[in-house]
């Protein structure tokens, strides 16, 4: 496997520098899959932070209109 991934290296340097940035975003994709690292975006950064804020002031949503979204969705 090893030498294969070499060779295809080496025969991408000679790729137009476009196939070579699709190369670099798509390895880099699937390293964060596997390496079990993820970089938020700036709207998913934002909505963490919403959503610990609420926490914090400890608004959670109404067990009730919870059930009754679920109930809706199963039907």
């Amino acid at each position: 496997m090893e030498s294969t991934l070499s060779e295809l290296l080496k025969r991408a340097e000679t790729w137009p520098k476009e196939a070579q940035a699709e190369l670099l975003r798509a390895a880099e994709q699937i390293e964060r899959e596997h390496a079990g690292i993820y970089v938020l975006s700036s709207e998913e950064r934002a909505a963490v932070g919403t959503g610990l804020k609420d926490v914090a002031e400890n608004r959670f949503a109404d067990p009730a209109e919870v059930e009754a979204l679920f109930a809706k969705c199963r039907n």
